[in-house]
């Protein structure tokens, strides 16, 4: 992985109730538990960079790709069933984006070296499903129905040997098994992070 070109300027103001209402905390690195600050959140604003934003605390549950903007009520406009729980900064990254994809878990089956978006898995590689993968450079989305839709998982550069067990919670998947939630998941579509997300 090159570090080369990473900016970790990011910034984002959680608000306990919608309408930038209430409370706020200010954040602008990695937190694993909101609720150390604020008892609830239901709106926020990015202000800069990008993050991944969970239900559930330590980056645990669903997760949910916010860029600059607002997000006045972000529980009905994602579709959210939870407050945010923790949030997880993604530095940006100018250089390559390279990710090897695998067909079965712990890297067996078909192999194929991912470095632009992919809409559809199955349509471009002629693979059923992907169940493991080992991001080299950059930083991905991974969606479980093709065309970026769907649940998603943030991977950021490591191995990931089973996503079945990975849980949604993006932690590399070659340190074990942290805080799987029991929904694991197949992908079909992989999308880059890159500046114009900044």
């Amino acid at each position: 992985m090159s570090s080369t070109g990473m900016n970790n300027m990011g910034r984002i103001i959680f608000y306990e109730d919608r309408n930038f209402q209430g409370r706020s905390y200010e954040c602008m690195s990695d937190c694993p538990d909101m609720s150390s600050y604020l008892s609830r959140c239901h709106s926020c604003r990015v202000e800069n960079g990008c993050f991944i934003v969970y239900d559930r605390s330590n980056y645990n549950g669903n997760q949910h790709f916010l860029r600059r903007g607002e997000y006045s009520d972000y529980m009905n406009m994602m579709g959210m069933n939870d407050c945010i729980r923790s949030c997880r900064m993604i530095p940006m990254h100018r250089g390559p984006f390279r990710m090897r994809i695998y067909e079965r878990e712990n890297f067996n089956g078909q192999m194929h070296e991912v470095m632009d978006d992919c809409d559809n898995v199955m349509d471009r590689y002629r693979m059923s499903q992907c169940m493991s993968c080992n991001v080299m450079d950059g930083h991905w989305l991974m969606y479980e129905q093709p065309h970026f839709r769907g649940r998603m998982m943030y991977m950021r550069p490591g191995e990931y040997r089973n996503f079945m067990y990975n849980g949604n919670n993006g932690n590399h998947g070659n340190h074990g098994n942290h805080g799987n939630n029991g929904n694991g998941m197949r992908f079909m579509s992989i999308r880059r992070i890159t500046d114009s997300c900044h």
